[in-house]
């Protein structure tokens, strides 16, 4: 039994910086003494094509990549989520300082 492979598109909906998260007075700062700002490695509307879920697109962050593999690999091998939009789901990376929500969407062949 051969298991069906689909792309699936990820496109980047928001990004949080630590202002958003624990409020306009609260200042974070790396061990280094940088501060803290939003995600770099992305962009509100960027869209990344996965076509290989064993393979982290280039550039793609490590941790977000670790974050979205789960809901990658149901939306991959043909799975859905308990929501009314089938083949869709948004989630998030867990960086609790400067988060990031994403929208996944399987592209299927048409």
């Amino acid at each position: 039994m051969k298991i069906k492979k689909n792309k699936v598109k990820i496109t980047v909906v928001k990004r949080f910086g630590p202002e958003d998260v624990f409020g306009p007075d609260h200042e974070i700062r790396q061990v280094t003494g940088e501060k803290v700002t939003k995600c770099s490695y992305f962009k509100e509307g960027d869209e990344i094509i996965v076509e290989d879920i064993h393979v982290m697109p280039e550039g793609f962050c490590m941790w977000a990549w670790r974050d979205l593999y789960k809901d990658l690999s149901v939306l991959f091998f043909g799975g859905n989520f308990w929501r009314l939009d089938k083949g869709k789901i948004h989630t998030s990376c867990t960086d609790g300082r400067k988060p990031v929500v994403f929208r996944l969407e399987r592209m299927e062949d048409t």
